[in-house]
């Protein structure tokens, strides 16, 4: 099948079939003498697995490991490996993600709930020393600093 078909049946633009043709990870392109590309069914599966190992975090350097060889068998052990790190590492990501959610919403609290007696200048210290769990003391009227309403 031509580019163009190949682009239609994947719903990749054929700009990305080249660029993917260009990096190597599209190997089974054949030149026909008029010059046109033409791809043979197996370039569908493979252009799916590249699709769909790019959606899942791969890096295009991880994907031309995994993908199958000229004989299309697949390096099993080094695929399993591969796929587990990767799900290790979108492990991790979760965590930090939660993390990150967890001190930003802590971080909303603190400004609503903010102290109204605490000067606007020092309102910035005093969310982030409380994000820190540095609680710091609200000062009372007439200990410094400017009270604004």
């Amino acid at each position: 099948m031509k580019i163009g078909e190949l682009a239609k049946r994947t719903g990749l633009a054929t700009s990305r079939i080249r660029f993917y043709e260009k990096r190597g990870l599209l190997s089974t392109v054949e030149r026909r003498q008029n010059g046109y590309r033409h791809y043979g069914p197996e370039a569908l599966w493979m252009l799916e697995i590249i699709a769909s190992a790019q959606s899942a975090g791969f890096s295009l350097e991880e994907i031309r490991s995994l993908l199958p060889d000229a004989k299309a068998t697949w390096q099993h052990d080094a695929l399993l490996e591969s796929l587990q790190r990767k799900v290790a590492g979108i492990d991790r990501l979760q965590q930090r993600l939660a993390h990150n959610k967890t001190q930003l919403l802590v971080a909303i609290d603190r400004i609503r709930n903010r102290p109204e007696e605490i000067a606007c200048a020092e309102r910035p210290r005093w969310v982030l020393e409380q994000l820190r769990g540095n609680a710091v003391p609200v000062p009372q009227p007439g200990e410094g600093g400017d009270i604004v309403e």
